[in-house]
C-alpha cells in the first residue's frame, strides 16, 4: 500500500533568483508500506523553473521510498546503501544568504560564528557593475579562510559574464554557477579558462555528454537529485567525478525528507565537498530538518534514509492508492 501527503512550507523570506520569485513550497509526501512492517519515504516537490517538473518529481519521490526500505532492509543508512562504504556522520554544507544586495555585514558574521566556511550568494540580479561593487565590499568582511560560492541562474551574455569574471579577479570566491543564459559547451569552456574559480553546471545539466566529459568544459557539477532521481544522480556523480570534475549536491528547496535524500547522496558521492543543504533554515516549519552544527550536517544513523515522516500539522489530507 502507498498514499501521498500532502504539505505546504512557507519560507521567512522570498527566495529571489534571476528564474523568479518564491515564496513557499507546495508537494507531497509519498509513504511505501512494505509487507514487513516498513515503511519507506519519498518527497515530490515539483520545481519547473528549475528543470524539476511534475512527471520527474513523482519518479524521484516513488524512487526515494523504495531505496529507503530496500536501505532499512539492508540495516544500513541510504548513503552507505548507495555507496557501499561505511556510513558518513555527517557533510559539510555552505550558508546560503540569498539575493547579494540584501546581504549586510552582520549576516557574514553571524555564518562566520556559526561555523560555514562557504557562503552562497545570488547574483545576476543588478547591474554587473553594481554587483561587484557589492561583492567586493562584502569581501572585507570575511572571516580568514571563509569565501563566496556565486549563482546567477542563467542571467547573463557571455560579454557580462566575462566582466564579472574580471571584476571579480582576487576576489575570495569558491565558484561561480550557471553563469550564461544561453550555455553551450564552447563557450562555459571559453570562460572556465579565464576563471581563477569553478564555474558549475545546475539547471543546464542537460549539457552532460560524452563531449562535455572529454574537454571538462566547467569544473564543476552541480546534481539536484529530484531532477534526475537519486540513481540516475549517483551515475552522474561518477562520470563527473571520473572527468575530474567536482560534484556537488544541492536542495531543490524541498520538504526535510527530500532534503535527507539529497543529503544521502552527497554523503555517497563526495563525502569531503560542501554542499549546498542548509536551506532547512529558509523555512519557518523547520523542525524536522537534520541538525546543522560548525557547519556540517548531521546524517541520520538509523538504516534508511533516517525520516520519521511529518510532524503534527503537516499534513491536510492523505490520499490512499494500492499497488
Amino acid at each position: 500500500m502507498s498514499d501521498w501527503r500532502p504539505y505546504t512550507l512557507n519560507l521567512r523570506q522570498p527566495w529571489q533568483t534571476a528564474r523568479g520569485r518564491c515564496t513557499q513550497r507546495d508537494g507531497q509526501w509519498f509513504c511505501q508500506h512494505g509487507a514487513d512492517g516498513l515503511t519507506g519515504w519519498g518527497d515530490y516537490a515539483p520545481l519547473p523553473e528549475f528543470g524539476i517538473d511534475p512527471a520527474a518529481a513523482q519518479a524521484f519521490a516513488e524512487e526515494c521510498a523504495r531505496l529507503d526500505l530496500a536501505a532499512q532492509r539492508a540495516g544500513v543508512p541510504l548513503n552507505s546503501f548507495l555507496s557501499g562504504a561505511p556510513p558518513c556522520p555527517s557533510i559539510a554544507v555552505n550558508d546560503v544568504l540569498g539575493a547579494i544586495s540584501t546581504v549586510d555585514r552582520d549576516q557574514l558574521s553571524r555564518s562566520s560564528a556559526a561555523g560555514f566556511h562557504i557562503i552562497k550568494l545570488k547574483v545576476g540580479l543588478q547591474d554587473v557593475d553594481r554587483e561587484l561593487r557589492q561583492l567586493d565590499d562584502l569581501a572585507r568582511h570575511l572571516a580568514p579562510g571563509q569565501r563566496f560560492r556565486l549563482d546567477a541562474n542563467g542571467a547573463w551574455s557571455i560579454a557580462e559574464a566575462r566582466r564579472f569574471i574580471a571584476g571579480s579577479k582576487g576576489l575570495p570566491i569558491d565558484g561561480l554557477e550557471e553563469p550564461l543564459a544561453t550555455p553551450t559547451q564552447a563557450k562555459l569552456a571559453e570562460l572556465q579558462a579565464e576563471a581563477a574559480f569553478a564555474l558549475a553546471i545546475d539547471e543546464s545539466i542537460d549539457l552532460l555528454d560524452a563531449h562535455f566529459f572529454a574537454q571538462r568544459a566547467v569544473d564543476r557539477v552541480i546534481l539536484k537529485p529530484a531532477r534526475h532521481g537519486l540513481l540516475a544522480s549517483l551515475a552522474l556523480a561518477w562520470q563527473s567525478r571520473a572527468a575530474g570534475c567536482e560534484v556537488i549536491v544541492t536542495s531543490a528547496l524541498e520538504s526535510a525528507c527530500g532534503l535527507l535524500a539529497a543529503a544521502h547522496l552527497a554523503a555517497a558521492v563526495a563525502p569531503q565537498a560542501v554542499h549546498g543543504l542548509a536551506s532547512g533554515a529558509l523555512f519557518v516549519e523547520n523542525a524536522d530538518f537534520p541538525l546543522i552544527t560548525a557547519g556540517q550536517l548531521s546524517l541520520p544513523s538509523p538504516p534508511g534514509l533516517g525520516w520519521q515522516g511529518p510532524i503534527v500539522g503537516q499534513t491536510t489530507k492523505q490520499q490512499n492508492t494500492s499497488n
